[in-house]
């Protein structure tokens, strides 16, 4: 008898827990949960080889801004992405605590933060350089003050939307109450949606930019060629954006039971969509060493400062044997000039010698068109005719002027 309602307050006790589970804060469902919840076998092995990657990353970026600062040569957007790096090795390390501890709900909600907020840094990096590269291509108005707001104004709502985002998160996880949650899932909607189109942005606003007919030529700025930064950029904003809009969707989508997941919330989507991606597109700016390629001079306030002096990295980097010459030549090939290319250095720099041998006898001589060959004629030339001071004689008459001088 004692047996018998024993197993039936039990019984009661779980339906009551299905009904009303412990909290707050209530842990979420499985199912809806972009990877599920990680486990020992399985997410600690693969999670570990991305936090050491990742920190790999982090570790060249901070030096590659150590190196340049040393060397006068700044860009911040390094420090940028070592924070990213930073903020993605610690959500690693607690999606580990998070496996090891499946039941603690503030780990899950550590987590699940960590994972939806840290992608935001590269989203701003990606929008710095495409306001570069369109403030060299129509430098105008890419300086014009409403374009100049309009970045602003994108900069301070992606802010904005990640207090938004980090908050309703937070929030979903402490009520019950289905009004509440359905308001936090619409603000995720939305959060999810706008980073999603920040992702995105870079690209239209580089295609924008190259279709626009130019009336001046675009500012050089960086190292490399032109075409190589918007490759670049291309790239990665592609890569980024089909990671956020992956994520997107399967937050739109309706999250299935248990014990049938759907596969985009499966662990191979979530690791191949979410940190495959981020550790190639930070890979990628160390390998392109994108902080030479998008740097611009300090204090740039207007059209013309991308390319108006250099900087004490630049000048030292001449003084090791790099020419200002050689750096035209190989921007020129972006931009279309014709007869000068990489192939061509050699040649330039003995024409380039040639050339000033060439000026300094003209300049000297005011004889237009003769050459170095000509060195020891044109020296009996001058002094025949600065001694004699008769206009367009030549060596060819100097028998005959010292007949002259005989007679006198």
């Amino acid at each position: 008898m004692d047996d018998a309602y024993t197993d039936f307050s039990s019984s009661l006790l779980s339906r009551r827990q299905e009904r009303h589970p412990p909290g707050p804060p209530y842990a979420p469902s499985p199912a809806s949960i972009l990877g599920g919840v990680p486990t020992v076998q399985l997410d600690v092995p693969i999670t570990a080889v991305f936090l050491a990657l990742f920190l790999g990353a982090a570790v060249c970026h901070y030096t590659i801004f150590l190196f340049n600062k040393r060397r006068g040569h700044k860009f911040l957007l390094s420090g940028f992405l070592f924070a990213f790096c930073m903020a993605r090795t610690t959500t690693c390390i607690m999606r580990i605590v998070w496996a090891t501890r499946p039941t603690s709900v503030p780990i899950t909600i550590a987590a699940s933060v960590l994972v939806a907020a840290g992608v935001v840094v590269l989203y701003i990096v990606n929008l710095i350089f495409a306001q570069r590269i369109l403030r060299a291509s129509h430098p105008r108005s890419g300086w014009h003050p409403l374009f100049n707001y309009f970045f602003i104004a994108i900069y301070a709502l992606i802010v904005i939307t990640l207090f938004l985002l980090i908050a309703f998160i937070v929030q979903s996880f402490y009520t019950l109450d289905p009004d509440k949650r359905r308001i936090a899932r619409d603000v995720q909607l939305y959060g999810g949606t706008f980073t999603a189109v920040m992702s995105f942005l870079p690209i239209p606003l580089i295609l924008g930019a190259l279709v626009i007919p130019r009336k001046v030529r675009p500012e050089k700025f960086g190292s490399g060629r032109f075409r190589s930064k918007i490759w670049i950029l291309i790239s990665a904003t592609f890569l980024l954006s089909l990671s956020a809009w992956f994520r997107t969707g399967t937050n739109y989508l309706s999250p299935r039971p248990q014990d049938g997941p759907p596969w985009y919330r499966s662990k191979a989507c979530f690791y191949a969509f979410q940190f495959a991606i981020e550790l190639s597109v930070v890979w990628l700016y160390i390998v392109v060493r994108v902080d030479k390629r998008f740097h611009v001079p300090d204090g740039s306030k207007g059209p013309g400062d991308y390319s108006r002096r250099k900087t004490a990295y630049e000048e030292e980097k001449q003084v090791d044997g790099t020419s200002s010459q050689n750096t035209i030549c190989d921007e020129d090939i972006f931009y279309d000039v014709p007869g000068q290319g990489a192939g061509e250095e050699e040649k330039q720099v003995g024409e380039t010698s040639s050339q000033n041998t060439i000026c300094d006898e003209d300049i000297f001589y005011d004889v237009p068109g003769q050459g170095a060959g000509n060195e020891d004629h044109k020296k009996t030339v001058s002094e025949e005719d600065i001694f004699n001071d008769v206009p367009g004689q030549r060596a060819g008459n100097e028998n005959h002027k010292t007949e002259d001088v005989e007679k006198v």
